[in-house]
């Protein structure tokens, strides 16, 4: 079992719930912006699991990438 597939709790979380997961991490704090060492520290995610996480948040237009390179969640109409 990798890193990213254990929480801070110990259970195992599955790439779906990774995604539900960051997903209410934006929805719950608007503004919130976070770049991928921060997000790494902030959900215990090795940097391949995280960088894929934001890459498939990206595809569907949830988040974006700063100039700065943090992530912040995309305005929704």
């Amino acid at each position: 079992m990798t890193r990213a597939e254990t929480s801070a709790s110990g259970h195992t979380t599955t790439i779906s719930r990774w995604l539900q997961l960051i997903q209410a991490e934006y929805r719950e704090s608007p503004g919130l912006c976070l770049t991928r060492p921060e997000a790494e520290r902030f959900w215990r995610l090795d940097t391949l699991t995280c960088e894929a996480l934001f890459r498939a948040l990206i595809d569907v237009k949830f988040l974006r990438q700063t100039d700065r390179g943090a992530y912040v969640r995309v305005p929704t109409d």
